[in-house]
């Protein structure tokens, strides 16, 4: 229809109108088509005027008059009747919208906003420009509890808000590429929620380091050099993904390590405990998952002891093998924070109190960084983390709400399960699935929705949608909604940074929203060439600290450890009573001979010899004290032969004084007995 006064102000446009066909009110339209959820809508620009002709553009909320109702319809469409524009003639152009509900009047008098619609538009009913106030209404949750998070993408003057206790209670995502503001609204949101909710106690999974400068004095920042990860309170899984740096485990492997760390926990356990209760523990249903501590020094010498078995032949290769795999992981450098001399006690209270913040110190957020934790080992660190804050929040009875923060969470339960870890994908989906029932929240962080399995995504009731360019991502963002269309997610890859669209139990009807600006101090910044300044530059770098730190020379040494290992070999049984008074003399019998000069390694291209050959006299047919002797003697430069344990001393020659010969071994005690005294009576 025409509008006769068209106004040239967008603010004239948008003051409160009660008279719908006032002159210079609104550019007006007409229903020219409607079906059950949709509607077409005719309006005319006259004389090429486009002053007021963005009321009509895509992603706006308008209004359509039904009696005293106001149908309140999305735009996700427009175009003109005869494509084209006529600069100096009217233009008739259509506008497909999207009916969102109704404001209607209650009984006490009061105008209210229905997702539901009771009278639907007629042909020729009008429509306009939604009402500042209806706009409020639509988005108004109906609670209390409410927070702002920024304003309105298409009215400045009013706040988007969310109820965070919706947003916790069902889970959240926030998706979108690459530089979008990800990081800046997942920051903005954690501080609504702190404020929010003071129970509330945030576990940041950071593979970036980057929301170390996040949130200040909120915050402790765990590292690889402030972590102490005791390797039991990994699952028998979990443990295998470590020992064999994340390649499939060999199942006769397996089954040794099931079998053999309940006994090592039971040792450990039986080490400070009488008869009675050693008995009572070892009748206790422990198994490789028990969450109690061990000595690796155990675990070992019940390998070794299984190896000096005259019977089980077939599994002596895979004792052999699962030795070495061990001996190698606790004396890598990377894995220090699990095998360190601060996990061998019973730390697990000082280790939940430090991670999952209880009772926090008022610092209720752990920022866990995970750049520098080995890549084969980071499922395994994450499904611990995951699986122990879903358990704090079963067993504490509500005294704790957790909310656990997956930054890339593509990693970790990606759409191939094949790709995935297990355990960690258990761990999250567990959380995804049950965790509203015991007060633990999952937040998901991803910039590829089409790659993360889609049950997580589905479990999330609260999605933010930032720009997402590729078009299999927007078709999952559009299938993980439930009340979502074409047209609410048309335009997700062209709305601005900043900018998401916000859909779910936290808000009334899907909004597109500007997320506020976070203060300068609390923006997440990570080291890269845009966030870190500072006086390096590439001339002042010292290169040999880069290289020191790739290296990681500080950790132990093997050389301790073979030393050690050799000295508890040395006693066959009784693997409880080794040299040491217990596992923190071990340790720091592991860490001075790390510090201890060590000599010059042998060369790795040692030429072919024809000892080397099985069988030849090779030190791979000696024992392991005599194989460590030849190694010592080739690094020394000591020329003298080794002695033959099983070669007979030479006689002393006639006249000669003889050795005495020793007194006191049992052989001799026995035949000095009595054999009266050896029957038992």
């Amino acid at each position: 229809m025409l509008n006769n006064d068209l106004q040239t102000s967008i603010v004239a446009g948008e003051q409160e109108r009660r008279d719908e066909m006032a002159a210079g009110n609104r550019l007006l339209g007409r229903v020219v088509a409607c079906s059950g959820s949709r509607a077409t809508i005719s309006a005319l620009a006259q004389a090429g005027q486009t002053a007021l002709t963005e009321l009509w553009s895509v992603g706006r909320l308008i209004s359509i008059s039904v009696g005293r109702n106001r149908v309140v319809a999305l735009v996700y469409s427009m175009s003109t009747d005869q494509q084209g524009w006529s600069e100096n003639g009217d233009t008739v152009f259509r506008i497909e919208v999207e009916l969102l509900g109704e404001v209607y009047v209650g009984p006490d008098g009061r105008e209210k906003f229905s997702a539901g619609i009771t009278n639907y538009p007629y042909l020729g009913a009008v429509a306009h420009r939604i009402r500042t106030s209806d706009l409020a209404k639509v988005y108004d949750t109906g609670k209390h509890d409410v927070c702002a998070i920024g304003k309105l993408t298409q009215d400045d003057s009013l706040d988007a808000t969310i109820h965070v206790p919706s947003m916790l209670e069902k889970h959240f995502a926030i998706v979108g590429t690459t530089g979008v503001g990800k990081s800046t609204a997942v920051t903005l949101l954690l501080h609504k929620a702190i404020q929010s909710d003071p129970k509330l106690r945030v576990l940041i999974l950071d593979p970036h380091n980057e929301f170390a400068a996040a949130f200040g004095d909120l915050a402790v920042v765990i590292d690889t050099d402030t972590l102490d990860l005791p390797f039991w309170l990994f699952r028998l899984e979990e443990f295998a993904e470590v020992i064999f740096r994340g390649r499939p485990p060999a199942p006769e492997e397996m089954d040794i390590l099931r079998d053999l760390i309940p006994e090592a926990k039971r040792a450990f356990r039986g080490s400070n405990e009488n008869g009675v209760m050693r008995r009572t523990s070892e009748k206790s249903s422990m198994t490789a998952d028990t969450p109690v501590p061990f000595r690796i020094a155990d675990l070992l010498a019940l390998i070794d002891e299984r190896i000096g078995r005259l019977e089980g032949r077939a599994e002596k290769p895979h004792l052999r093998s699962l030795k070495v795999k061990i001996m190698s992981a606790i004396n890598d450098p990377r894995y220090h924070f699990m095998f360190s001399s601060n996990t061998i006690t019973d730390t697990i209270l000082d280790t939940i109190a430090r991670i999952f913040r209880i009772p926090g110190e008022d610092k209720p957020v752990t920022t866990f960084q995970l750049a520098g934790i080995p890549s084969e080992v980071l499922n395994s660190v994450a499904s611990v983390l995951c699986r122990m804050a879903f358990e704090i929040g079963l067993w504490s009875n509500g005294g704790v709400h957790m909310l656990v923060v997956c930054e890339e969470a593509h990693r970790y339960v990606p759409a191939d399960p094949k790709l995935s870890f297990t355990p960690t994908r258990q761990a999250i989906a567990r959380i995804a699935k049950e965790g509203r029932k015991y007060g633990v929240s999952l937040g998901i962080i991803t910039q590829r929705p089409g790659e993360l399995d889609p049950t997580i995504l589905s479990q999330c009731s609260t999605i933010f949608a930032m720009r997402l360019a590729n078009d299999h991502d927007q078709e999952i963002i559009r299938s993980a909604i439930p009340n979502s269309s074409a047209s609410t997610t048309s335009f997700i890859s062209s709305i601005g940074n900043g900018e998401a669209i916000a859909f779910g139990e936290a808000v009334a009807v899907p909004m597109r929203i500007r997320f506020s600006r976070v203060a300068a101090d609390s923006l997440p910044k990570a080291n890269g060439t845009g966030a870190k300044t500072g006086d390096e530059t590439p001339q002042s770098v010292d290169l040999r600290s880069i290289v020191t730190r790739m290296r990681s020379i500080a950790g132990p040494d093997i050389s301790g450890f073979q030393n050690s290992y050799l000295s508890a070999q040395d006693m066959p049984t009784g693997y409880e009573d080794a040299p040491y008074e217990d596992e923190e003399d071990y340790i720091d019998t592991l860490q001075n001979a790390a510090t201890a000069p060590a000599a010059p390694a042998p060369s790795l291209h040692e030429p072919y010899r024809p000892d080397m050959l099985p069988g030849a006299g090779s030190v791979y047919g000696q024992s392991t004290q005599e194989r460590f002797d030849t190694i010592r003697r080739e690094l020394t430069g000591d020329q003298r032969p080794a002695a033959d344990p099983h070669r007979q001393p030479a006689r002393p020659a006639f006249g000669e004084p003889q050795e005495p010969r020793r007194e006191g071994s049992i052989r001799e005690q026995l035949l000095k007995k009595p054999l009266s005294s050896l029957i038992r009576r």
